[in-house]
């Protein structure tokens, strides 16, 4: 369904840097796929960047299964209430050694209920040619473990040592449009009831 089709409502849409390492490219990938969320469709996505590193969650450490909803620690709340404020998710995520960072893992298994019905689109990188895709396919099934309905489109990023500069991330041609439609797909799925 194409978004001008779709109510005017804001899309409450967060976009997640899913790396802690200082020197992430991660962040920039993820400036620049906000910005892009931002203008897309006149507005339709109220954006909110979120970052691993400054969300800091230490190594699960809840003593109840995260399918209670029962936290005991400050962080957790923290993230719970992140997390259940948004409708749907635009995940930028490198690969390491084939496949998502331990950090993000550790993210996602904090919470349960908070992630369930909830669309979310994959823009992967990568320093070499795959775009970091493996990642993105090892990640499907964790998300739908969780109650996730990610996108059918994903967005692939190969070679992102020699576009990220100092002045921020430059997409190369084409990609903008490739993110476009991870973009509309999140705002059909964010618009569509989710079955019981």
């Amino acid at each position: 369904m194409p978004l001008s089709t779709l109510p005017t409502l804001p899309i409450r849409l967060h976009v997640v840097s899913a790396s802690v390492r200082p020197t992430s490219t991660a962040r920039p990938l993820a400036r620049w796929a906000a910005g892009q969320a931002h203008a897309h469709g006149g507005g339709r996505f109220e954006v909110t960047p979120v970052d691993l590193a400054d969300v800091a969650l230490p190594f699960l450490d809840e003593p109840e299964y995260a399918s209670t909803g029962i936290y005991t620690h400050s962080h957790t709340r923290a993230w719970s209430a992140l997390v259940d404020s948004a409708d749907a998710f635009l995940f930028v995520l490198p690969m390491y050694n084939g496949g998502f960072t331990a950090p993000f893992k550790n993210a996602i298994d904090f919470l349960h209920r908070e992630w369930r019905g909830k669309p979310a689109g994959l823009l992967s990188y990568s320093a070499g040619g795959s775009g970091g895709a493996p990642a993105g396919r090892m990640l499907r099934p964790v998300l739908e473990a969780v109650g996730m309905v990610p996108a059918e489109a994903s967005v692939a990023v190969p070679g992102i040592t020699g576009l990220v500069t100092a002045d921020g991330f430059r997409a190369p041609e084409g990609l903008a449009d490739e993110l476009a439609a991870v973009l509309d797909e999140l705002a059909a799925l964010a618009r569509t009831p989710v079955s019981a």
